[in-house]
C-alpha cells in the first residue's frame, strides 16, 4: 500500500483537521477602487464609453457584491470615467447596498416596471445614450436583447477586453487567497486518502470531503468533488452510479473550495493496493506530462504552447495523437480566479500571452478506456521568474503526498 492510503478513518482524521484560514484578508476596498480605475483606463483604448456589468463573478470582482444571477436585472453601469451606477431591485436594495465596496447611485425598479428602460435611462444619465457600451460578456441574451431594443442610439459590444483585460493577471491579495484555498484542499485530500478502506463507498468519501473542507474553513464545504475507483477513473468528470472500492483500484479525487469566493482545485490519482506494473507506467508518463506543461509556460509564450508540448511528448511515449484514446481527452489545463474555469485556458488555439499573475491548472489527464485514468492537477501562476506551483505535484505512485 502507498503512504498515506488508508489505515485510519473519519472521526480521526476530521480530529486531526484544523481551521487553515487565520492570517489571509479577503480583498479590501482599495483594491475594488483600483480594479474600477483600471477598467475605466482599458474602456477608453478599446473605444467603450461605459460597460455594464451583470450579476455574477465579474460584479463581484469590480464591486464586492456577492450577488446570485436570476431574471432579475440587478448589476452595475461603469462609466468610463465618474462614479458608477447601480440598477437593483428595489425590494433588494438594503441587501445589495450591505454587501458593496464601491460607492455609486443606486438606481432602483419596482416588480411591475421595465428595468431595461431604466438602465437606458442611467446610460442617457451618464452621457453615453449615443455611444458604445461593452455589455457583460457572460450575462443572458435576453438581458442583451432588453438594452438593446430600448436604447436605439446605443452600439454595444463585449465587455470582455475590460473585465477579461482586468482578472486575467491577480494581484499579490488574489495569490494569498488562492494558495490558502490550495493549501486547504491539499490537507483535504491527505485526509482523504487516509480513510480509505475495502468496501468504502464513492458517497462515504464525498460526504468526508465535505466535512474535512468544512473543517480546515471552507465555509460553504466542497464547492464540487469527483471521487472514482477502478475503470470508472477512465471517465473524465465522473459516472452517475456510486462505486464500492476494491483491492489494488485506482483511486481519482478531484476536489476544491472557496476561501473568500476565490477557488481552489487539485486532483489526486493513486492506487489502493499494490501498483501493477501497467499502472506505474502510465502514472510516471502522466506526471511527466504534468512538468513538461509546467516547464513549458512563461510571460510571452501563448496559451496553447503548454497543451501542445503535452501532446508531443505523449505521441513520443504512444499516446494520441492529438485527443485519440488512450490518451489526453481535455485540453491541459483552464484558468482560474472567482470562477473554477475561466481565462487563460492551455488548449490549441488560446492564443493569450501568458503574462504575470496569470493563473491556471495543469493537468494533462491520460485515459485508458476500461481500464483507468490518472489526472494530476495542480494549479501554477506566472512570475517575472517562470512559473510557480501553488501546490507541489504528487512525488510518487507509492508516496503522493510525500509524506516518506
Amino acid at each position: 500500500m502507498a503512504i498515506g492510503i488508508g489505515g485510519s478513518n473519519a472521526a480521526a482524521e476530521l480530529a486531526k483537521l484544523k481551521d487553515m484560514t487565520g492570517g489571509v484578508e479577503p480583498i479590501q476596498p482599495a483594491e475594488y477602487a483600483a480594479r474600477v480605475a483600471r477598467a475605466q483606463a482599458l474602456m477608453k483604448q478599446h473605444g467603450l464609453d461605459a460597460i455594464y456589468i451583470e450579476s455574477g463573478t465579474n460584479l463581484l470582482y469590480f464591486t464586492g457584491v456577492a450577488w446570485r444571477r436570476s431574471e432579475r436585472l440587478a448589476g452595475a453601469l461603469i462609466p468610463a470615467s465618474g462614479p458608477l451606477h447601480y440598477i437593483v431591485p428595489a425590494f433588494e436594495r438594503g441587501t445589495f447596498t450591505g454587501m458593496l465596496q464601491i460607492p455609486g447611485d443606486m438606481h432602483c425598479w419596482d416588480e411591475d416596471a421595465d428595468p431595461y428602460r431604466l438602465l437606458a435611462s442611467v446610460i442617457e444619465q451618464a452621457g453615453c445614450a449615443n455611444g458604445t457600451l461593452g455589455f457583460d460578456e457572460s450575462a443572458p441574451y435576453f438581458m442583451y436583447e432588453g438594452i438593446r431594443e430600448r436604447a436605439a442610439g446605443l452600439r454595444i459590444k463585449s465587455a470582455a477586453p475590460v473585465t477579461s483585460g482586468c482578472r486575467l493577471r491577480k494581484s499579490a491579495a488574489e495569490l494569498a487567497l488562492m494558495q490558502r484555498a490550495n493549501d486547504m484542499t491539499l490537507r483535504v485530500h491527505q485526509a482523504a486518502a487516509a480513510i480509505l478502506r475495502d468496501g468504502i463507498g464513492t458517497d462515504e468519501v464525498l460526504d468526508f470531503i465535505d466535512a474535512a473542507h468544512r473543517a480546515v474553513g471552507a465555509r460553504r464545504g466542497s464547492t464540487f468533488c469527483i471521487v472514482l475507483f477502478g475503470p470508472d477513473t477512465a471517465f473524465p468528470h465522473g459516472v452517475k452510479t456510486p462505486k464500492r472500492l476494491e483491492r489494488n483500484d485506482m483511486v481519482l479525487i478531484d476536489t476544491g473550495c472557496q476561501l473568500h469566493d476565490y477557488h481552489s482545485d487539485i486532483t489526486r490519482t493513486y492506487v489502493f493496493g499494490e501498483a501493477s506494473a501497467r499502472q506505474r507506467d502510465v502514472w510516471a508518463h502522466e506526471k511527466r506530462a504534468q512538468a513538461v506543461a509546467f516547464e513549458r509556460v512563461r510571460a510571452g509564450i501563448e496559451a496553447q504552447e503548454g497543451d501542445r508540448a503535452v501532446r508531443d511528448y505523449l505521441a513520443t511515449a504512444g499516446y494520441g495523437p492529438g485527443y485519440a484514446l488512450p490518451g489526453v481527452p481535455h485540453r491541459t489545463g483552464h484558468g482560474i480566479g472567482l470562477d473554477i474555469h475561466e481565462g487563460p485556458y492551455l488548449v490549441g488555439g488560446d492564443r493569450t500571452v501568458l503574462d504575470e499573475g496569470m493563473c491556471f491548472s495543469i493537468e494533462p489527464m491520460l485515459c485508458v478506456p476500461n481500464e483507468f485514468g490518472i489526472r494530476h492537477e495542480d494549479h501554477a501562476y506566472i512570475t517575472a521568474d517562470g512559473p510557480r506551483w501553488f501546490t507541489q505535484p504528487a512525488k510518487s505512485i507509492d508516496d503522493p503526498f510525500a509524506l516518506g
